[in-house]
């Protein structure tokens, strides 16, 4: 939870200044787009690397280490594949969603303490060595201290854990144990435990069972190399697979658009500074954390498709009142900023329901073998997304109708194919085993 919290804690930290210190260098907004989209294009590039690294020889602890290594010189990393990865293999599918709406819950601690740590590193002036320490540059070396910091703590605190079994491996252990047992067991049973013994093996797992019976050497391999029959357009080409991969990309897209607009926006029309601009980075973080806790409550109680589709509404609210109040804002100063406190509010709303039900559904329609490169996959089409979604926004800060009306756009886009695939957007042993039933009775 720390690795996440602090990388989220970094842009927030380095967010409220940088679009003053590029008015000192007499950039061109388009560059305030270039510099937000580096945070991301290592993790484009490294997320599925090291999320088949912690697969083949499941050694996530060395991965950290490693990645946390390009952290401290500036350059970021894509380590988080192989965490979400891990989460998953260590979680049964029924309590997923809640988890990783606490962990993201806790990545947002980072957004909230961020701006905070603004309000001592604004005051920093004074040289250390060659390098000259202000409100611009200390934020960069605040949190190289804070990587070199972690790099300790994981290695005193840390540690990999096996995966848990499978239900199909559960299962079979129990039928294995069952016919060692066998001579133990009367001739006459009655009814009732005969109907219990049945109804113990789903679909799925009979035929995961006979496979195992008569191919004990593929599975053997299979388990040593989880790769060995891994097809990834079988596996990343499937409908609900892209449906969610693009939901990852939209959702973000539009998420960093928004964050690269907002201070430029909040200087013209409100005369933000670096103060204002750190606490009101920092109330947003308190909504999102309790935004995600919600969450956390709600997947509890309904499917994760329901959540996603739930977030889509909010979202497509929020860009469509954007598009309304904010492109020609009227009505003087106390409504402008009213106006603009309720997209912030709407916008930060959906972000959890979309971000946990998309991770948590896309744990559980691709292979749990092979999560810390699904996940990596994920994450680089968000880290595309996270690149692609401030160079858009950087060049038409002053054109938000463009901006905004193509988000709304992909927003309904999203929205229509979830839609369509909404039968599909769950898991896919629950789907065959129901139309099993459904043909048999």
């Amino acid at each position: 939870m720390l690795i996440l919290s602090l990388s989220v804690l970094e842009p927030a930290v380095i967010l409220p200044t940088i679009w003053r210190y590029l008015q000192i260098l007499e950039a061109p907004p388009y560059f305030l787009g270039l510099g937000l989209s580096a945070f991301s294009l290592s993790g484009l590039l490294t997320g599925p690397l090291f999320g088949f690294w912690s697969d083949r020889w499941k050694t996530t602890k060395s991965i950290i280490l490693f990645s946390n290594l390009f952290e401290i010189v500036g350059v970021g990393a894509g380590a988080g594949s192989s965490i979400f990865g891990f989460l998953t293999q260590s979680t049964r599918p029924e309590e997923r969603a809640g988890i990783f709406a606490a962990i993201m819950a806790c990545r947002q601690v980072g957004l909230l303490v961020g701006p905070a740590f603004n309000l001592f590193l604004r005051l920093c002036d004074f040289k250390l060595g060659p390098f000259v320490v202000n409100k611009y540059t200390a934020p960069g070396i605040f949190m190289c201290l804070l990587w070199v910091l972690l790099q300790f703590v994981v290695l005193a605190m840390y540690w990999d854990l096996p995966p848990i079994a499978s239900e199909d491996e559960a299962v079979i252990l129990e039928m294995k144990q069952e016919e060692d047992d066998e001579e133990e067991v009367p001739l006459m049973q009655s009814n009732e435990d005969l109907s219990h013994t049945y109804r113990a093996v789903s679909c799925h797992q009979l035929e995961t069972s006979a496979l195992s019976d008569t191919q004990p050497d593929h599975e053997a391999t299979a388990a040593s190399n989880p790769f060995k029959n891994f097809s990834a357009s079988r596996e990343f080409l499937r409908e609900e697979v892209v449906v969610l991969l693009t939901a990852q990309f939209i959702t973000l897209f539009n998420q960093t658009a928004l964050e690269t607009m907002v201070t430029p926006l909040t200087q013209r029309y409100f005369s933000f500074g670096e103060l204002s601009n750190s606490l009101m980075y920092s109330l947003c973080g308190v909504e999102v954390i309790l935004g995600f806790f919600f969450v956390r409550w709600l997947s509890s109680k309904v499917a994760d498709r329901v959540v996603l589709a739930a977030g889509l509404v909010i979202c497509c609210t929020a860009c469509i009142w954007s598009l309304v109040f904010l492109c020609d804002p009227r009505g003087g100063y106390g409504w402008e900023l009213t106006t603009f406190i309720i997209a912030v509010f709407l916008q930060l709303l959906g972000l959890p329901f979309v971000a946990v039900s998309q991770v948590s559904l896309f744990s559980k329609v691709t292979d749990e073998k092979t999560q810390g490169f699904s996940q990596g996959v994920r994450r680089s089409v968000g880290g595309l997304a996270t690149i692609l979604g401030p160079l858009w926004a950087g060049g038409l800060t002053d054109n938000l109708y463009i901006m905004l009306g193509v988000m709304l756009a992909l927003l309904i886009l999203i929205t229509v194919m979830a839609a369509l695939s909404y039968e599909r957007l769950t898991e896919p042993r629950a789907v065959q085993c129901a139309q099993s039933s459904d043909s048999g009775g």
